[in-house]
C-alpha cells in the first residue's frame, strides 16, 4: 500500500516516481475546497506510484491520514468572506524547515501561498523546483496590493503557477502579475456517480437540498431559507435538506414555525452520506451570494446525478457553461430563488436536461484527467530545473 514520505534522503526512486511535497495552508481539521484539494490530488499520486506528503495545520480535532505532517496549531483569521483557520510564526517555520529537508523533494507544491500560513513558510524555505496553486478570487483592494510587495520576493522563486479557475487567475494576475495555467478542480466522478438514492430523504412533492458552512454568510444559506416559505406555500410536503457545520440554531432563527419541519439539517457529512444525499435530492441549490472561485460543490452534484440551480456568479456560471449544464438564478434575491426553485420542481423533463448534461460535462474534471495535467507541469518544472533523474 502506497504511504506518505517520511525521512527517507537517499531512497531509490522507481521509474517516473517522484516525490512531491504539498502544502497546505488550511487546518486539516476544518474542510474546506483546499484541503479536500490537496487530499484528492495526494490520494491520486499515491494510486500513481508516487511518494506524497502533506504539510499541514492541524488542531487535534480527527485522526490524520499518514502522509499528513502536522505544521503545528491553527489560528482563525478572516479572509475573502470566511474564516481561514492558518499556521504561522517561529514553531510552524521549524517545521516546515524540518519537513522539507527530511523529504527531499522532486517538487514541491505549495497551495494558496499568499496566505500568512504554511505553503508561504514553505515558499521561503525552498531550494528544488516548486509550483504553486492559487484557489481564491477577489475583490483587489489596498491589503492585496500591500501583500504584493511582500510577497514578490517569494513569488519570484515560483517555476509554475496553476490556477484553478478564471477567476481565480484574475485575481492572482491582478495582484502578483505572472501567466498561470489554468487546471481546474477536481472531483472523484464514480464515487459520486456510484452512490445511490436513500428512500429516508426522499418526497413526493421533492426533495431540495444545500451543501455549506452554515453560518458563512457568503455561503448564503440565510437567502435560501429566506426564499423556502414561498416554497413551502406552493408545493406542500417539499422538502429541504440542509448539511453543514455551524451552529443549527442561528442558522433557522428567522425561518417561520410553520415551515421549520420541512427542512431537516443533518450536519458535517461524511463523504459517502454527502454522495448519497445528492444522489437523493430531486434538486441541488448554491445560493451563494460572492467570494467564490470555482464551485466545487456543483461538480459532485453533477457527478451524483443531481440537477443543478446556482447563483448567477462569474465562477458558477463558468462551471456550468453559462446555464447550460445547470440552471442559473441572481445571487441574494431570496424572491428569485423561490421562483427559480418552483419552477424546476415543476418540470421534470428540464431537470433531466440538466442532470444529463451535467452527468457528462463532469467527466472533464475527474481527478484522473486533471492529477494528469498537474504531473504534466511537475515534470515541466524538473526539466526545466534540471532535475529530471
Amino acid at each position: 500500500m502506497a504511504t506518505g514520505v517520511g525521512g527517507g534522503r537517499g531512497r531509490p526512486r522507481t521509474g517516473a516516481a517522484m516525490r512531491v511535497g504539498l502544502a497546505c495552508p488550511y487546518s486539516w481539521d476544518f474542510p474546506g475546497g483546499v484541503q479536500v484539494h490537496v487530499r484528492d490530488l495526494t490520494e491520486v499520486l499515491l494510486s500513481r506510484g508516487h511518494e506524497v506528503s502533506v504539510l499541514a495545520p492541524t488542531d487535534g480535532l480527527q485522526p490524520l491520514p499518514a502522509y499528513v505532517v502536522p505544521a503545528g496549531r491553527s489560528v482563525p483569521v478572516p479572509y475573502n468572506g470566511a474564516v481561514a483557520h492558518v499556521a504561522f510564526g517561529p514553531p510552524s517555520a521549524l517545521r516546515t524547515r524540518r519537513w522539507l529537508r527530511t523529504g527531499c523533494f522532486d517538487v514541491l507544491h505549495v497551495h494558496e501561498p499568499a496566505a500568512p500560513s504554511v505553503s508561504l513558510l514553505a515558499l521561503w524555505a525552498a531550494e528544488g523546483p516548486v509550483v504553486a496553486t492559487f484557489h481564491a478570487a477577489a475583490t483587489r483592494s489596498p491589503a492585496m496590493r500591500s501583500a504584493h510587495r511582500v510577497l514578490e520576493p517569494a513569488l519570484r522563486k515560483l517555476d509554475a503557477r496553476i490556477a484553478v479557475s478564471a477567476a481565480a487567475r484574475d485575481t492572482l494576475v491582478s495582484a502578483h502579475g505572472g501567466s498561470p495555467v489554468l487546471i481546474p478542480n477536481g472531483v472523484r466522478v464514480d464515487r459520486f456517480a456510484a452512490a445511490t438514492r436513500r428512500g429516508r430523504w426522499s418526497s413526493p412533492a421533492g426533495t431540495v437540498s444545500f451543501l455549506g458552512r452554515l453560518n458563512e454568510p457568503r455561503k448564503g444559506l440565510a437567502v435560501l431559507l429566506a426564499a423556502w416559505p414561498g416554497v413551502c406555500s406552493a408545493r406542500p410536503g417539499t422538502r429541504l435538506l440542509v448539511a453543514g457545520r455551524g451552529d443549527i440554531g442561528d442558522a433557522c432563527r428567522d425561518l417561520p414555525a410553520h415551515v421549520r419541519p420541512s427542512v431537516s439539517f443533518l450536519g458535517e457529512l461524511g463523504e459517502a452520506d454527502k454522495a448519497a444525499l445528492l444522489a437523493s435530492t430531486d434538486l441541488y441549490v448554491a445560493p451563494q451570494t460572492g467570494g467564490e472561485s470555482f464551485g466545487i460543490v456543483l461538480l459532485e452534484a453533477m457527478a451524483a446525478g443531481a440537477p443543478v440551480l446556482a447563483s448567477d456568479l462569474p465562477a458558477f456560471r463558468a462551471v456550468l457553461d453559462g446555464g447550460r449544464l445547470g440552471a442559473l438564478t441572481p445571487a441574494g434575491d431570496p424572491g428569485a430563488l423561490t421562483r427559480d426553485i418552483l419552477a424546476l420542481l415543476s418540470d421534470a423533463q428540464r431537470r433531466e436536461t440538466l442532470r444529463a448534461a451535467g452527468a457528462a460535462a463532469v467527466r472533464r474534471y475527474d481527478w484522473d484527467v486533471v492529477a494528469g495535467e498537474v504531473l504534466g507541469v511537475y515534470e515541466r518544472v524538473r526539466a526545466a530545473t534540471g532535475r529530471l533523474p
